[in-house]
């Protein structure tokens, strides 16, 4: 077993040599390797499988043994200091590293056709593959300058893979965002490892971990000082796990390609955080005033994410605020000491997000080939609805994701989200009922996505969230439940129709592109216009191809199996989750058994259900399609109507809408206030030093060269001029001086 051990510095390094070989092809063989680039994205697949047996076999003894294992050698000695470099191999890695291959797995099968007819085919795999080695040397770091090292990697390649399509300005803006944001937190994380370094004099987990405790136990320490070391450690988890206030750039980072969304921002590099907040969760334990700013800060960001999730009408932004509103369940459930819980509701919502945002990019494939909808507007829930006969696969697995994350049983994020619901009544009433409001929440805005995306119809007016009744092209389709028949009525409304996309609800661009007859050659006709001479063709949105489907349907099978690893009950005792984690994570402040028999199990589920199912029903009757069981009860609908109405006045639902589709009005505070003022500081600071700084500099120069010329003018070239002219200002000068010495 410890040969096994010995040999898995391969986890993170061997898909490094995707890019290299890549790479180096590209240099000597650049048209060999453009016309076999398919076999780079086997060669990515293959190596990363590779890395996912190993972890899986890594953890199956780690499983049976409960033994940890670090290799370490010395990078830099000297006197005094010494930098050692290796690996950590314990049950929390191994959780982090199948999680990250398997997840990357799927994405590289997915992308080898959602990315087939870019450009950037080759460097896409090249990034995706640079990336796994720095996210999988991020977990098997086994100290923290190491740790560093792989999180800016992380970092970087999160730049390159959100700016992938660099000739769009939305993208170019969207990767300079992320950037930015990202270096506040990092700088954080940097200042913090100096300064336990200080504290301690070691950069290693174990040694940090027994001099910190020994040094506060006895009361030898600044606890001030060490408080603020920790939050700037805790910083840098803040914004690499996008937690309020440094969460603005992940929506924007859905300006990437699709798997991007799926692999970074959903299964593993918002998941660097919390990994990091887990493996330090040892020291912050200890300091009471951190533990209590990391649930803060998640209690904060799971709220937010939630509201601003309520009215975002681009699908992948919605996806992105509810990831930022789950991860802030697991920076609460850390805070709350609970780690076995962030971690378990770590692993279920990776696969039932990496589910839905691989389902919205079979979505966004799909509506491409509709008329009026570019690579952008594809993205728009306002221009989708009735996809559910047309994409019945991908509204199926869309669906399941969609109930998983609302916390359905039996499905995944039910038993990890329930847990720590139930803790957080320990805790605190105030962030219980915070966190119990947000799972209400959080089951109406994933149905709203999902009702305005799969269903919907023609020609209704729509009561939307902002209160104002308008044309519905907020839940409209173009084909309808039965398909669109043009007539003399009809047509003029879908002339209308495409003209007014311009002014109703644009979210990206307001150009429309129209596909013309050489449209995709698998989608069916739908219709054709003759428009100013020209035939234009409407071609009905159809489902995926099978090697887009194929992760999709194996992510369906971990959001159904992958919960069921964290259940203990009487008598059905699978809690693999504590026996695995125990070695790794301080697991003092939390139960071991979380549900002990099937009555308190049920008592405690039922009202986490009943506010998913509410939240569910709520939205039915916002967005319900007008084929909906709801739709022919009268009674209930005028009664609803009613209490919303009551409860929900126009003013109300105003605001609350403007509030979520302007993200909390906190992009535009960092506009004015932050960007705003830094502008306004380096415009004085460039006036100073060209007006004032050089403004002397230049004077004194002027001021010289006018007096050079003046003396110039002057003299005439005779030196006898110059001894006369030099003798009588001595001569007036000595006069001066014995008359005043008389005096």
């Amino acid at each position: 077993m410890e040969q096994t051990y010995q040999y898995a510095w391969i986890i993170p390094f061997l898909p490094l040599s995707v890019p290299i070989l890549i790479g180096v092809g590209l240099l000597l063989f650049p048209s060999a390797t453009k016309s076999l680039r398919r076999m780079w994205a086997f060669q990515s697949v293959l190596v990363l499988s590779i890395v996912m047996i190993f972890s899986i076999n890594l953890s199956i003894q780690q499983l049976n043994s409960r033994a940890t294992y670090q290799y370490v050698w010395a990078w830099i000695l000297n006197n005094d200091f010494s930098l050692e470099f290796g690996y950590l191999i314990d049950p929390l890695t191994s959780i982090m590293s199948i999680l990250i291959t398997t997840v990357g797995i799927l994405v590289l099968i997915y992308s080898d056709n959602y990315m087939f007819h870019d450009r950037g085919y080759l460097r896409f795999f090249a990034y995706m593959s640079f990336f796994s080695t720095a996210m999988l040397g991020l977990v098997t770091s086994s100290n923290l300058i190491q740790i560093y090292i792989f999180w800016e990697l992380v970092g970087m390649c999160s730049y390159l893979l959100i700016g992938f399509w660099f000739t769009r300005p939305v993208a170019a803006n969207a990767c300079q965002k992320a950037f930015v944001t990202n270096r506040v937190g990092d700088f954080g994380l940097l200042l913090g490892i100096l300064g336990f370094y200080w504290i301690t004099g070691s950069f290693e987990f174990r040694d940090l971990f027994q001099i910190s405790n020994n040094l506060i136990f006895h009361n030898e320490l600044n606890f001030l000082f060490v408080t603020w070391c920790a939050v700037l450690f805790f910083s840098g988890a803040v914004s690499k796990s996008a937690q309020f206030p440094l969460h603005v750039w992940l929506p924007d980072a859905m300006e990437g390609p699709t798997p991007i969304s799926a692999l970074i921002h959903a299964a593993t590099m918002v998941a660097a955080g919390i990994f990091l907040v887990a493996r330090l969760l040892p020291l912050f334990i200890i300091i009471p005033q951190i533990m209590n700013l990391i649930s803060l800060i998640g209690i904060i960001t799971l709220f937010f994410g939630a509201t601003l999730a309520l009215a975002q009408k681009d699908i992948k932004r919605g996806l992105a605020y509810s990831t930022m509103s789950q991860l802030g369940y697991m920076m609460l459930a850390l805070g709350m000491g609970s780690s076995r819980s962030a971690l378990f509701h770590l692993i279920t919502h990776a696969y039932s997000k990496a589910l839905l945002f691989l389902g919205s990019g079979s979505v966004i494939h799909s509506m491409q080939t509709i008329v009026g909808y570019s690579p952008t507007k594809s993205q728009n829930m306002v221009f989708m609805g009735g996809l559910k006969k047309h994409v019945p696969i991908t509204k199926s697995a869309f669906l399941l994701g969609t109930l998983s994350l609302c916390g359905i049983p039996p499905l995944a994020c039910f038993w990890s989200k329930d847990q720590i619901l139930n803790d957080s009544w320990l805790y605190s009433t105030i962030f219980a009922i915070i966190a119990w409001s947000t799972a209400g929440l959080t089951a109406f805005y994933m149905f709203r996505i999902y009702l305005l995306t799969f269903e919907g119809h023609l020609n209704a007016h729509f009561q939307n969230f902002s209160g104002k009744k308008k044309t519905s092209l907020y839940s409209i389709s173009l084909w309808g439940k039965e398909g669109f028949k043009v007539n003399k009525k009809n047509f003029h409304l879908l002339t209308l129709l495409i003209m007014t996309q311009k002014k109703s609800a644009y979210f990206f661009s307001q150009k429309i592109d129209l596909i013309d007859e050489n449209a995709r050659t698998r989608s069916q006709s739908f219709l054709t216009i003759s428009r100013f001479g020209k035939k234009k063709t409407f071609v009905y949105p159809y489902e995926s191809d099978n090697t887009i489907l194929f992760p999709i349907l194996i992510l369906v099978f971990f959001t159904f199996f992958v919960g069921f690893i964290g259940i203990s009950l009487n008598g059905v005792d699978l809690d693999i989750l504590s026996k695995w984690l125990t070695p790794s994570i301080n697991l003092l402040h939390q139960n071991s058994n979380y549900l002990t028999d099937w009555s308190e199990f049920a008592k405690d589920a039922v009202f986490s259900v009943s506010l998913a199912y509410l939240g569910i029903i709520i939205a039915f009757f916002f967005y319900k399609p007008p084929y909906s069981p709801f739709t022919n009860l009268d009674l209930v609908n005028s009664l609803m109507k009613t209490n919303l109405k009551r409860i929900f006045s126009d003013k109300i639902k105003n605001g609350i809408y403007t509030w979520s589709y302007n993200r909390g009005y906190i992009d535009a505070f960092y506009a004015t206030y932050l960007t705003g003022t830094m502008r306004r500081v380096s415009e004085f600071t460039h006036f100073f030093d060209r007006q004032v700084v050089d403004g002397i500099t230049n004077g004194v120069g002027l001021m010289s060269f006018f007096v050079g010329e003046t003396i110039k003018s002057i003299g005439g070239g005779r030196i006898s001029s110059y001894l006369f002219l030099y003798s009588s200002y001595v001569s007036i000068f000595l006069l001066i001086a014995y008359f005043l010495s008389r005096r």
